[in-house]
């Protein structure tokens, strides 16, 4: 049972999804006649925000909007999941971030980020946050905002003791310095991939890769490997775990849902194993509904789907 004092921060962004359902990617090049239109808030830090709320935990999302139509929409979402918002900045310097994403039949996803205001969430905005930070069972951050930011986040997690998840995306190369703060990194195959040199294509490169990235003095890597699963490594033990089967409509933020169930387990001190199998049946439950923040279940819908 979730304890009521489960309290998490996310660092990170917000933008608004405009999303375009269609049978089919494009090629380059090509056009073609798409399905249903769904404009819904998502951006990695407000979907990580929102997914450990609708399971039940405190969360004080830590980020930077516009002054515009699309802040206005977002900010009523984060109430409506009741998403503690004293952090989150307006800014008359940027818009929004807004992302375009396609989605085939298949559920696959592309998606194209324009940032707008989450490129302007500095550090002295997760300074004002320091005392809540502290409070935390959890701390996550994403790379959809500067990295001298997310670096100064996982440096008051560090100093308070609070464990720091880091979601790698977008993908990009990160410096020792960084690295040895990170408690858990969630890469997928693709940021493992940039940040290790090593193609992940099945059990055995995702292994090779996590042995990588431990030698940095990471303390633990989950691997998500989509529809396969996870692959987790710390310094005792690399363990590889099947995704649950269900019928995917969207795998947008399935990514997203991982991190942020994985971080609620985390804050509630359960094992790491435990803290990601839990967060296993989030992310297969996101996949089932179309949108980001929208698709994320609530504990009751996780622990019925657990107890199938």
């Amino acid at each position: 049972m979730k304890k009521d004092t489960t309290k998490i921060a996310v660092v990170g962004s917000s933008n608004m999804d405009l999303v375009v359902k269609s049978k089919m990617i494009p090629a380059i090049g090509e056009t073609i006649l798409g399905g249903d239109f769904i404009m819904v808030p998502g951006g990695k830090g407000a979907n990580q925000a929102v997914a450990a709320a609708k399971l039940g935990a405190e969360v004080f999302f830590i980020a930077k909007l516009g002054n515009d139509i699309f802040a206005e929409q977002s900010l009523d979402n984060f109430e409506k999941e009741t998403v503690n918002t004293k952090h989150v900045v307006q800014t008359s310097k940027a818009p929004s971030g807004v992302a375009l994403i396609m989605v085939d039949d298949e559920g696959n996803n592309l998606i194209v980020v324009a940032p707008g205001a989450n490129q302007t969430l500095l550090p002295a905005d997760v300074k004002r946050a320091e005392s809540d930070i502290a409070s935390c069972g959890a701390v996550v951050a994403q790379l959809e905002v500067p990295l001298e930011t997310v670096e100064f986040a996982a440096g008051l997690a560090n100093n308070a003791g609070v464990p720091f998840i880091l979601d790698p995306a977008p993908a990009r190369e990160l410096g020792p310095e960084l690295l040895r703060m990170v408690d858990v990194l969630t890469p997928n195959e693709t940021e493992a991939q940039i940040l290790t040199g090593i193609e992940v294509t099945d059990e055995e490169s995702a292994r090779a890769a996590s042995r990588n990235l431990l030698k940095r003095d990471i303390k633990a890597v989950i691997l998500t490997l989509g529809s396969k699963g996870f692959l987790l490594a710390d310094n005792e033990e690399t363990r590889y775990i099947s995704a649950q089967k269900v019928d995917a409509v969207d795998s947008t933020a399935a990514g997203d849902a991982f991190t942020g169930s994985l971080a609620v387990g985390i804050a509630e001190n359960k094992a790491l194993l435990d803290a990601a199998l839990f967060a296993n049946y989030v992310a297969a439950l996101s996949v089932t509904k179309m949108g980001a923040q929208s698709s994320m279940p609530t504990l009751g819908e996780v622990e019925s789907f657990m107890n199938r």
